[in-house]
């Protein structure tokens, strides 16, 4: 089958198209014909060899964490997925075909696309499980930074739904305008000094209720800075290279409460396909769309991830085989 190889760390060149052999179902796994390949911000950091702490991963590999389509004839533990439209997730995301073990598998509802499916697989099920963990209020108001993203614009539509007032820190007037017409109330542009100002000015002076931080680094402080006294913050991104590091004293000063979600590692496989079967069933109802800004061959993964690096790319970016 094609896939996609990182033979060494580096840059998106060391992203080379090969033939490699069919996976193999294992105890307990099917093996499914993926249709789209989920492309998230992590995939660069680990191919250009951040992480490893964290995320074990040695070349040779095969990137990805999973992504939507069919379940093979061939392989697997249950006939009766043979055939099913399914969204997977696992390791080797970036082939024609991947293996995965039944509970890292979810039917797709009627109705969503593989490409819907793939879209929602990683940033729906953060977006679903973030919104979860902050019990967003009626009439809040809640800041998302790096709305545009990936799961920063199903959370601007997720804390409309809960009945939030949403402001959108994004960079530059294309993905301001994606931010107001997803339901946010306040589009902000963070790539201007003291842009955190602007947002507690916008919201009546005290500052946010609920911050959303997925950018970190110099950016997730400042949006840290927007939250009012008492209020809550919660990271879970590293778009800027690095976690928000945010001083406790700080934090204890303003009685602000901070969340970094990626801290304690990945939820447990019950908690990812709980919520991903939520981002699914959300998905199907209209009630969350999740935006497709880019879609690239297989081949062109290495465009997909120079993309992404550039902030160039609204939304998701996907693979296609």
């Amino acid at each position: 089958m094609r896939a996609i190889q990182v033979r060494e760390f580096g840059g998106p060149e060391v992203l080379v198209p090969e033939e490699i052999p069919d996976p193999v179902a294992g105890p307990g796994q099917v093996v499914v014909g993926l249709a789209a390949a989920d492309v998230i911000y992590l995939d660069t950091l680990l191919r250009a060899g951040w992480g490893g702490e964290y995320f074990p991963v040695k070349p040779p590999y095969v990137p990805g964490g999973g992504g939507a389509g069919g379940c093979c004839p061939w392989g697997g533990v249950d006939p009766g997925w043979i055939g099913r439209h399914v969204v997977a997730w696992g390791s080797g995301g970036y082939a024609e075909q991947m293996a995965a073990a039944v509970e890292e598998i979810v039917e797709v509802p009627d109705g969503v696309s593989s490409l819907d499916a793939a879209a929602v697989l990683h940033d729906g099920t953060t977006a679903v499980m973030l919104t979860h963990k902050a019990k967003i209020a009626q009439d809040e108001w809640v800041l998302v930074a790096a709305a545009t993203g990936g799961a920063g614009s199903l959370l601007v539509q997720l804390a409309r739904t809960a009945g939030a007032r949403v402001v959108a820190a994004a960079r530059g007037e294309r993905k301001l305008a994606l931010a107001r017409e997803l339901g946010a109330e306040v589009a902000i542009d963070y790539s201007q000094q003291g842009w955190q100002h602007q947002v507690r000015e916008a919201v009546g002076g005290s500052g946010v209720d609920l911050a959303f931080d997925g950018a970190g680094g110099e950016l997730g402080k400042a949006a840290f800075e927007a939250v009012a006294p008492g209020g809550r913050f919660i990271t879970y991104g590293t778009s800027s290279g690095a976690f928000a590091d945010i001083d406790p004293k700080a934090a204890e000063q303003r009685q602000v409460q901070v969340t970094n979600a990626l801290e304690s590692g990945p939820p447990d496989r019950t908690t990812m396909r709980d919520a991903l079967t939520q981002a699914l069933t959300l998905t199907a109802q209209d009630r969350i769309h999740p935006v497709i800004g880019a879609t690239y061959p297989l081949e062109r993964a290495s465009d997909a991830h120079t993309s992404l690096a550039q902030r160039a790319t609204l939304g998701k970016s996907l693979l296609l085989t």
